[in-house]
């Protein structure tokens, strides 16, 4: 069948066929799949090298950081037990591609019904429904959710290892624009509210030389990996936005030694594109979650006017508060992938994952 007649009789005139399009990177590559309310969401991991030493245990660590329980939390509960499917025997990698698949068990599709026709603010359930012709799965966002960071973080703890002795660590620093962040998110609950955060992630330990010049940058791909995080709206390298209130004299960082390090890093440890053995920091933009308690308004696609919504369900508040560890994750994914790369700067180790 020809692609256009597919499109026809799919009635995806608006729409593409897209190989890849979600999947991320070139050596150390991930396929993530499946639906908040689906019976399972996972992540196929390709490019793994053999022998990385790898427990379910490992996991369970950067999973519990990312798991609800804090107020300004969603009160859904999943078990988030890794199910290891392929890529591992006998406590190693194999160096085939490794499937790592997670339960959803904890559903509750019937809040979702009346939003099929009046679709949230903020949300992606009306480009969702327009982009794939109205089959799209809308339970709790679908393939649009949060829920979808789980594998994620899980890919992240396969990269952490390919990465060390490389460290991640990130945190929230602000809510709702409030360094003050648990009486902040107290309060937008309150309200039947919700708020963004601020977010600062600091590579150390980084090898002089991943990245290329231009289009495989450091930045671009970071931010283009940082982007693909539900609620992430903006991303600053180093001294950012704040460089252009900057003179030269004062931007310029200073070589220390014959090392690389620098006296100051406000170039957030990449220069031409490429790491200069400097931390790499960066800090992103959180929006607020879209949906929220309070009555909103929104277009009723079936009477064909504007209408009242209440989004009901279970939802974070402030889903700034679960995302450092999943921008960890994907900040490795990304570094991990520039080391694999054929040409990729490589540290004194004797190979990846060796007994």
């Amino acid at each position: 069948m020809a692609f256009e007649t597919k499109k026809a009789r799919y009635g995806l005139q608006n729409s593409t066929f897209a190989n890849g399009m979600n999947a991320l990177g070139s050596i150390f590559r991930i396929q993530l799949y499946g639906e908040s309310h689906g019976p399972c969401v996972g992540v196929v991991i390709d490019g793994v090298p053999p022998g990385i030493p790898l427990s379910p245990d490992d996991f369970f660590g950067d999973i519990d950081r990312r798991r609800p329980g804090a107020k300004g939390t969603t009160s859904r509960r999943e078990d988030d037990i890794p199910l290891i499917l392929s890529g591992w025997f006998n406590g190693f990698t194999t160096g085939s591609p490794m499937h790592l698949q997670f339960s959803n068990n904890d559903v509750r599709s019937a809040d979702y019904e009346h939003l099929r026709k009046t679709p949230r603010p903020g949300h992606a359930d009306f480009v969702a429904r327009t982009k794939f012709a109205g089959y799209e799965d809308y339970r709790g966002g679908g393939h649009f959710s949060g829920r979808l960071t789980l594998p994620l973080v899980a890919a992240g703890v396969v990269a952490k290892k390919i990465c060390a002795p490389m460290t991640f660590e990130a945190r929230l620093e602000e809510a709702g624009g409030d360094p003050a962040i648990f009486p902040a998110i107290e309060q937008a609950v309150d309200e039947g509210d919700s708020i963004g955060g601020l977010v600062v992630c600091e590579i150390d330990k980084v090898p002089i030389g991943l990245g290329e010049p231009f289009f495989n940058s450091v930045e671009s791909n970071l931010a283009h990996a940082i982007f693909s995080i539900p609620a992430v709206k903006g991303i600053e390298f180093g001294a950012g936005f704040k460089s252009t209130k900057m003179k030269g004299s004062q931007w310029n960082d200073v070589l220390a030694d014959a090392s690389g390090k620098t006296i100051t890093n406000h170039a957030g440890g990449i220069n031409g594109g490429i790491s200069n053995g400097n931390p790499i920091v960066f800090r992103l933009a959180i929006k607020p979650t879209s949906s929220i308690r309070k009555e909103q308004r929104s277009y009723d696609l079936e009477k064909g006017e504007l209408s009242r919504v209440v989004v009901s369900g279970r939802h974070d508040a402030c889903i700034a508060l679960r995302v450092p560890v999943v921008v960890e994750a994907v900040s490795a994914l990304v570094l991990a992938d520039f080391l694999l790369l054929p040409g990729a700067c490589r540290d004194d180790r004797k190979g990846v994952g060796n007994k």
